[in-house]
């Protein structure tokens, strides 16, 4: 008889600010297969404190009467459920730069822990797309994302 077959274990990834309010807040339907595996447990959100503290002051502004109630939500059941949390980098040695200093984090994180994916929609990022793709990352828009 031949032992059962271990789950694989969810692959990690990261998404920066605007991701997370399109899974959290705005409910983007575009992306569904990502936020559904990101709800079950199939994949990894990875994060720093630096980057939730970004989306925390983010959700802290008012979006308009439409999304605050999910924005108050968002907020009020905390990341912790859906993030592994890492320590910055200590030092970026990859060499890629991205124009928006603000940026830099993601792209920092996703390179440092190997990750196969950044979903974002910020341009600054997706400019990297393909000097990110020879180091083994796939600079994406979450509704461009492949599947586990």
């Amino acid at each position: 008889m031949k032992p059962p077959i271990e789950p694989a274990p969810p692959r990690p990834l990261v998404l920066d600010t605007n991701a997370v309010l399109d899974w959290q807040v705005f409910r983007d339907g575009r992306a569904s297969t990502l936020w559904q595996a990101l709800a079950t447990g199939g994949v990894r959100w990875c994060a720093t404190p630096e980057m939730l503290a970004e989306l925390t002051a983010v959700l802290r502004r008012p979006l308009g009467p439409r999304w605050d109630a999910r924005r108050e939500h968002t907020l009020s059941v905390g990341f912790l459920s859906w993030v592994d949390l890492f320590d910055p980098p200590s030092r970026s040695v990859h060499g890629l730069r991205c124009t928006d200093p603000d940026d830099q984090k993601f792209l920092d994180l996703a390179l440092d822990l190997q990750v196969r994916w950044l979903l974002t929609r910020d341009r600054a990022l997706l400019k990297l797309r393909r000097p990110a793709a020879a180091r083994g990352l796939a600079i994406l828009q979450p509704e461009h994302w492949p599947g586990p």
